[in-house]
C-alpha cells in the first residue's frame, strides 16, 4: 500500500513554498498586484473547466480502465490548457499569481481538511454486527446523517457503509438501504457545518462563518432529511414484510456485540474541529507573501495543526482496523489530483463571473436575478443543484457563490437566503447521481464489491427522481420561493 505522501505532491510543494517564504521572506517573490480582466475574456476561457468536469463525469463510466490509470495526467492536461494561455495572453506574473492564489489560499486548505478527515476516520472501526430491521436501519441512517456534519460525508460514509451492509447482508432486498445511505449520509447530512461537505468548506475558506450554515440551514436540512428518512422507513417496512415469506438466506455475518474501535482517533477529530474554530476566532493580523499571494498566519497554523493530526493518526491506529475498513489511499489520491486541476481551471471562470453583467456569462447572471438585480433564490437553488447533480458540487458552489457577488459579508446578511439556496442546492442535490459527490461512487463501489445488487447509473437516477426531486420541489417553494 502506497503511503499518503505520494498523493499529496501538490500540497507538499505548496507547503515548501510557504516555509521558504516564512524562513526567507527577503527571497519571496513579491509581485505587483495583478488581476485578470474578466470583462474582456471570451467564454472559451471556460472550456478547460467544462472539459475537466465532463471528464470527471464520464471517465469512470465510459473508459474506466484508462481513467483509473491516467486521471492525474488528464487533470494536469486540462490545467495546462489554462496556465499556458493565461501566461501567453496576460503575462507570466499575472498567470503565476492567479494560479498560485487559487492553490495556496483555497486548494491547500481544502485538500488538507479532506485528507485529515479521510485518514483519521479510516482508523475508526465499528466492529460487530446487528440485524438490519427497518427501525435499526433508520437509526443507523440518522446517526450517519448527524455524523456527516461532524466528520464529513466522506468520513461518515467510510465508517458506516460496511456496518450497514453487514446488518442487511441476509436480506434479499437490501440495495435500497445503500441508496438511501447515499442520499442521507453521503450528502444531505453534511449540510450543517463546513466540515460536512466540500462546498461548504470552500465557502468557509471564502469567509463564511463556521456556524453560519448551522444557523441558516437547519430548517431545510431537518425538512429534507426528515422527509427522506420517512420515505425510507415506509419502503423498508414494506420490503421487510415481503421478505417474511421469502426463502431464508443464511446470514454470512451473524449478530455480534457492536464495539467502537480506534478510540484514539476521536480526540484527533476534535482537534481538527478546534483548529478550524481557532482560525475563525484568532486574527493576529500577520501574513506572509509567497510570489505575491498573501497567506494569513491563522490559516497556516490551522492547516499545519490539521495535517499534523492526520499524520499522527497513522501510528496511533491499529493496522487491522484500517484493513477491516478496507482503507486505502486511492480515493484521496483521486480527490487530490482532480481538485488541483479543478481549482486551476476555475480561475478564468471566476474572473468572468466577477465581471457580472459585463462578462461573457451575463446570460447566466440574468437567469438568477430579476431585471432590477434582485437575486432569484429559487433559481439559485435549482441551478446550483442541477449542476451539482452531474458535476462536482464544490466547484459548482464556487461558481454560484461568485455569481451572487462573492462577498461573504453581504451573502451572510442581507443576501442570507441566497447563500442558503446555493448551499442547500449544492449539498442536497449532490445525491441525485453517483457522480454528484465524491462519497457516492465510493459507497456504490464498496456495496457492489460486498455483493449488493446496486442499480446502474440511470437506475439510481430513477430512485433519486422518484424520491428526492419531489421533496426538493416542496423544499424549494417552501424555503426559497
Amino acid at each position: 500500500m502506497r503511503g499518503p505522501f505520494l498523493y499529496l505532491i501538490p500540497l507538499l510543494a505548496a507547503c515548501a513554498a510557504i516555509i521558504a517564504a516564512v524562513l526567507f521572506p527577503a527571497q519571496a517573490f513579491a509581485a505587483e498586484e495583478h488581476g485578470l480582466p474578466g470583462a474582456s475574456m471570451p467564454l472559451w476561457w471556460a472550456l478547460p473547466f467544462a472539459g475537466l468536469l465532463l471528464s470527471i463525469a464520464t471517465g469512470p463510466l465510459l473508459f474506466p480502465h484508462v481513467w483509473e490509470h491516467h486521471y492525474g495526467k488528464i487533470s494536469a492536461l486540462w490545467a495546462a490548457l489554462v496556465i499556458v494561455p493565461l501566461a501567453a495572453a496576460f503575462g507570466v506574473p499575472t498567470a503565476i499569481e492567479a494560479v498560485l492564489h487559487a492553490l495556496l489560499t483555497e486548494y491547500m486548505s481544502f485538500i488538507i481538511l479532506l485528507f485529515a478527515l479521510f485518514t483519521i476516520s479510516g482508523g475508526i472501526l465499528l466492529a460487530g454486527n446487528i440485524h438490519g430491521t427497518p427501525l435499526v436501519n433508520a437509526g443507523l441512517l440518522l446517526v450517519g446523517a448527524l455524523l456527516a456534519s461532524v466528520i464529513g460525508t466522506t468520513g461518515a460514509s467510510m465508517i458506516l457503509i460496511r456496518p450497514i451492509i453487514r446488518a442487511n447482508d441476509n436480506r434479499p432486498f437490501n440495495a435500497h438501504v445503500v441508496i438511501f445511505f447515499i442520499f442521507l449520509v453521503s450528502n444531505i447530512g453534511g449540510s450543517l457545518t463546513p466540515l460536512g461537505d466540500p462546498p461548504l468548506f470552500v465557502g468557509f475558506l471564502r469567509g463564511v462563518d463556521f456556524f453560519w450554515t448551522t444557523a441558516n440551514l437547519w430548517r431545510e436540512t431537518l425538512f429534507v432529511g426528515g422527509a427522506v428518512l420517512a420515505v425510507f422507513l415506509g419502503i423498508d417496512i414494506i420490503l421487510h414484510r415481503r421478505e417474511a415469506g421469502a426463502p431464508k438466506i443464511k446470514d454470512p455475518t451473524p449478530d455480534t456485540t457492536v464495539r467502537l474501535r480506534g478510540l484514539a482517533n476521536l480526540p484527533l477529530l476534535a482537534g481538527v474541529i478546534g483548529a478550524i474554530l481557532l482560525s475563525a476566532a484568532w486574527k493576529p493580523g500577520v501574513s506572509f507573501s509567497v510570489f505575491g499571494v498573501s497567506l494569513e498566519l491563522q490559516n497556516l497554523v490551522r492547516d499545519a495543526i490539521i495535517l499534523a493530526l492526520a499524520l499522527l493518526s497513522l501510528p496511533l491506529s491499529y493496522k487491522s482496523h484500517r484493513e477491516a475498513n478496507g482503507f486505502n489511499w486511492g480515493p484521496i489520491a483521486e480527490v487530490a489530483k482532480l481538485f488541483a486541476g479543478i481549482f486551476i481551471c476555475i480561475v478564468p471562470v471566476i474572473a468572468i463571473l466577477r465581471a457580472s453583467h459585463d462578462g461573457a456569462l451575463a446570460p447566466l447572471v440574468s437567469l438568477v436575478s430579476s431585471p432590477s438585480g434582485t437575486p432569484n433564490d429559487l433559481a439559485y437553488f435549482w441551478l446550483t443543484g442541477a449542476l451539482s447533480s452531474f458535476l462536482d458540487n464544490a466547484p459548482t458552489y464556487l461558481v454560484f457563490f461568485e455569481l451572487a457577488g462573492g462577498d461573504p459579508r453581504h451573502l451572510m446578511t442581507e443576501f442570507a437566503s441566497t447563500l442558503a439556496a446555493i448551499s442547500a442546492g449544492a449539498v442536497f442535490m449532490g445525491a441525485n447521481t453517483y457522480i454528484g459527490n465524491a462519497p457516492n461512487f465510493m459507497v456504490y463501489a464498496i456495496a457492489r464489491h460486498r455483493g449488493v445488487k446496486m442499480p446502474g447509473f440511470f437506475g439510481y437516477m430513477l430512485w433519486s427522481g422518484l424520491v428526492l426531486i419531489p421533496i426538493f420541489l416542496v423544499a424549494g417553494f417552501l424555503f426559497f420561493g
